[in-house]
């Protein structure tokens, strides 16, 4: 009889996993729902396509809802082709099947080493043997060294940034982000073009399209821009449209600013 000799398979790759974290808008949704529903209709008419592709966090901090309600809130959203991947501010029983999961806050994060593959258990010896030798002759095996528990390990973060300057115009579908710190663009940002920046914003052109500051939660961050024809300016969430930027603006070096709960615009000489 023949054998065929196996060679040993090789042990499997390892999968690497990160951690890492990504930008959303957070809506926070007011009671009664219908009528933050009208307001927010308001703002998708008024800014087509606001909401188009964008990932969204749901925060219902403070609002008292059932399951019910939340999942009636979800379905009215998502006639309204917005996305929710995630919701915050609610106990986990609030939540039934089919809805998005309970997030909490999220911030960089390293590369996060997988458990180690364990080793493989050592090989029995034959039954003969074991047999043969008596309890006197056979000298005691050292206990093993337990296996270190496998650690979760983050690499330290690498330092980033605090500003990021854009040195051509940002054209119409384009979209910059960057929530460490400022954006400064030295040219213009066209109709269609967004500007994202967890700081403030500093366009040296025009803006025709939005520009969005503030948005990881600074409300001192500012908007500047040497001619105003926006689409959209908001700060930390609070925000103005075409409609709502006064006539007297349009056309003329503007900077806005958040006093309180007030998204304020003013001419630049």
């Amino acid at each position: 009889m023949s054998m065929t000799a196996t060679a040993p398979s090789s042990p499997p790759k390892p999968v690497r996993l990160r951690g890492r974290s990504f930008l959303a808008l957070v809506l926070s949704p007011e009671l009664p729902f219908a009528d933050w529903l009208l307001s927010l209709d308001d703002l998708a008419r008024r800014s087509t396509g606001f909401f188009l592709n964008r990932p969204i966090v749901l925060d219902l901090s403070g609002l008292a809802v059932a399951r019910e309600e939340i999942g009636d809130l979800l379905k009215a959203l998502a006639e309204r082709n917005v996305r929710i991947m995630g919701i915050e501010g609610v106990l986990p029983s609030q939540l039934g099947p089919g809805m998005p999961p309970l997030m909490q806050g999220g911030r960089e994060a390293g590369e996060i080493a997988a458990p180690a593959t364990p080793a493989p258990e050592p090989t029995p010896a034959p039954a003969a043997a074991s047999e043969a030798a008596s309890p006197a002759e056979t000298p005691a095996a050292p206990a093993p060294e337990a296996e270190a528990a496998p650690q979760t390990i983050f690499a330290p973060p690498v330092p980033q940034a605090s500003s990021l300057i854009i040195e051509t115009s940002v054209r119409s579908g384009q979209q910059i982000v960057f929530t460490e710190g400022d954006v400064t663009v030295l040219g213009s940002v066209s109709s269609g073009a967004e500007v994202i920046a967890g700081g403030s914003v500093h366009i040296y052109g025009s803006l025709r399209g939005r520009a969005l500051a503030g948005s990881a939660g600074n409300p001192n961050a500012r908007i500047f821009c040497q001619k105003l024809e926006a689409e959209l300016i908001a700060i930390d969430g609070l925000y103005k449209t075409a409609e709502d930027i006064e006539p007297a603006l349009k056309g003329r070096p503007m900077h806005a600013w958040l006093d309180g709960e007030m998204l304020k615009t003013v001419a630049l000489s």
